[in-house]
């Protein structure tokens, strides 16, 4: 994988971006998760602003064209959104607004079916942006929808670098797994980065990453013959101030940011820093 990566060589779904030499611009991060509910859009949001906070440019993009829902998570009400974009109503210098929290972000508009299926038109608009934006920024997060589908999976290709959100629950660990499989399996990915939300307990998230890993060696493998690697990045951990932030459509790092849950998420905006972006550089 390259440290960073520009979608100029036209990657499909099966893999992420291919480019030759080192790269000028921002480090592009997927945040995905197997299925819907687990805090995914809430940990790319936060942990936005915690990079932000650590002298970072940050954009985050909502990568979930069907079911967007970045702009409720920050109380935003764009007049400009990715639909305009597309369709030529505006330029995406209008559709990059800021975000509470210090960070960019350029929002999709919600219940648009015509972004549910990956065309060629979709594709190559979306690559576009990425393409406009990438020299502009430090790191770029993707806030991809759930699953496991054509649009979902084109969206992660974009980025060298992924980062699963799973909760303890078994259907979520279930659905991470199978998630991790397709990565590895079609886009040859040879490591994917799990966070564990909601964890009841100090030293749930590497006792789950050390059961999926244990899964992942007997059952995937990768293109060169070596089980893909899953890198535990940190564990948010159960806290009630969470559900509060997110009624009140707050950043919780602005709310509450001594919080158990804030305070997770700055250790991982560090450790994201230290391994991602400081090599990229």
């Amino acid at each position: 994988m390259s440290d960073a990566q520009s979608p100029s060589s036209m990657p499909s779904a099966s893999g992420p971006v291919q480019q030759p030499g080192k790269p000028a611009g921002a480090r592009i991060i997927a945040i995905t998760s197997g299925k819907g509910g687990v805090g995914k859009t809430f940990v790319s949001a936060n942990l936005a602003a915690a990079l932000a906070r650590r002298g970072q440019r940050v954009l985050v993009l909502d990568a979930d064209l069907g079911l967007a829902n970045l702009d409720v998570v920050l109380n935003l009400h764009p007049k400009i959104t990715l639909h305009d974009v597309f369709t030529g109503k505006a330029t995406l210098d209008e559709a990059v607004i800021a975000a509470p929290g210090g960070f960019s972000v350029v929002l999709a508009g919600s219940g648009m079916v015509e972004y549910s299926r990956l065309t060629p038109e979709v594709r190559n608009q979306f690559l576009s942006v990425i393409e406009t934006l990438t020299p502009r920024y430090d790191v770029i997060l993707l806030d991809t929808g759930a699953g496991i589908s054509d649009v979902v999976l084109f969206s992660v290709s974009l980025a060298s670098e992924v980062m699963i959100v799973a909760t303890p629950e078994p259907t979520s660990l279930t659905d991470a797994y199978a998630a991790i499989k397709v990565l590895a399996v079609q886009q040859k990915r040879q490591h994917v980065r799990l966070i564990v939300n909601q964890a009841a307990r100090p030293g749930d998230g590497r006792a789950i990453t050390s059961q999926l890993q244990q899964v992942l060696d007997r059952f995937v493998s990768t293109e060169s013959g070596k089980p893909v690697r899953l890198l535990h990045m940190g564990d948010i951990p159960v806290d009630p101030t969470v559900r509060e932030a997110v009624m009140r459509r707050q950043l919780l790092l602005l709310q509450t940011p001594g919080c158990p849950a804030a305070l997770a998420v700055s250790q991982l905006a560090g450790k994201v820093e230290e391994a991602l972006l400081h090599r990229a550089q």
